[in-house]
């Protein structure tokens, strides 16, 4: 699904306001983005609800205390939200503006209410950390009110997956240019995207046709080049125009990045577990034995692997000796032959 970039500016133009309009004075200019993120997120999450919330809190009242896993019921399209997730508080963020004075606890409350999956991206943001500042700055009905309003449409019927992305990734782009970070790290150009996907897809687009295929990313920041490899190889009216399966891996050594891209996973209908925290060389999330069809990624260069090395508890000062059995393995072809070769892209943004 294609979208216009300049017409998400307005909206990222406006929650950018949030860093001068609340937390002036409150927070660091680093620590913005603990902020405007984890809310950016939890303001898509609770629109996302919105539609099911009513049907949400009546299965929840009806069957607590009466099953000991209410996920499937509150996850249905019957009984729940339809979505791989859900919020069992009594509150949404515009319902929390209706008692200004006790909005701090409830707000908490709100938090506390949603599943695991999205309990995991508020811990990875380090979210909670943020309310004890909130409270004592007086801020929190200010905030919440900020991303309340009309002007942050982040509703799922009004902006798709893919623009959500973008505005995840510009905003990124613009916390890492104004503490001087290196923003390649987290975000790829999208032209470079296209260029990867290209270069990794078609030489066997005749292959891909039908099947499943796991895809990718070790160092898989925003997650932006999985999901649009997945949109080109499956686009009904472009190139390959497969009607195979795709799943998406990626593993994320940051934690707010991890816990923006995990969000973004699951408001695309991906399976947020395939999204795992930790260093892919020295904290490998997925199990040693499992193939992937396809790797694309754009690594950090120039960071140093130390840490890595440290945590792997291999080599010595003079010669590094990885024991790590995924970097000895043959690759293999489609049909499990081996090959010398393998569709892998990198990029570098610099």
């Amino acid at each position: 699904m294609s979208f216009n970039k300049q017409s998400l500016q307005p909206i990222i133009n406006f929650i950018w306001t949030v860093t001068d309009d609340v937390l002036i004075n409150k927070f660091l200019e680093n620590q913005y983005q603990d902020v405007i993120l984890p809310m950016t997120v939890l303001r898509r999450l609770d629109l996302a609800l919105k539609p099911t919330k009513d049907k949400v809190q009546a299965t929840f009242e009806q069957y607590k205390g009466k099953l000991d896993n209410l996920a499937p019921l509150l996850t249905s399209p019957q009984h729940g939200s339809g979505l791989a997730f859900y919020n069992t508080s009594q509150y949404t963020m515009g319902k929390l503006l209706n008692d200004p004075k006790n909005i701090d606890a409830n707000f908490l409350d709100y938090l506390n209410g949603f599943s695991d999956t999205v309990q995991d991206i508020i811990l990875k943001f380090k979210f909670r950390n943020q309310l004890e500042t909130f409270s004592s700055t007086g801020i929190t009905y200010s905030l919440i009110q900020k991303f309340c309003d009309p002007k942050v449409e982040l509703s799922p019927d009004k902006i798709s997956p893919m623009a959500m992305g973008y505005m995840f990734e510009d905003l990124i782009r613009r916390f890492n240019e104004k503490t001087n970070a290196a923003a390649g790290r987290h975000f790829t150009p999208r032209e470079i995207i296209s260029l990867m996907t290209h270069l990794v897809y078609l030489p066997v687009k005749d292959k891909i046709k039908e099947g499943s295929f796991l895809v990718y990313d070790p160092c898989v920041g925003s997650g932006a080049m999985l999901t649009q490899s997945k949109q080109f190889a499956t686009d009904p009216d472009g190139e390959i125009r497969s009607n195979a399966t795709f799943h998406l891996y990626g593993q994320e050594n940051t934690g707010e990045i991890y816990a923006t891209c995990k969000s973004d996973m699951l408001l695309k209908g991906e399976d947020p577990d395939k999204i795992k925290f930790g260093s892919t060389l020295s904290e490998y999330g997925f199990d040693p034995d499992l193939r992937f069809n396809f790797m694309l990624t754009n690594p950090p260069y120039g960071t140093s692997w130390k840490e890595d090395i440290n945590n792997l508890n291999v080599g010595t000062e003079k010669k590094i000796s990885i024991v790590d059995t995924r970097f000895n393995l043959p690759i293999r072809d489609f049909k499990g032959e081996p090959q010398q070769t393998c569709l892998t892209s990198r990029s570098n943004d610099g």
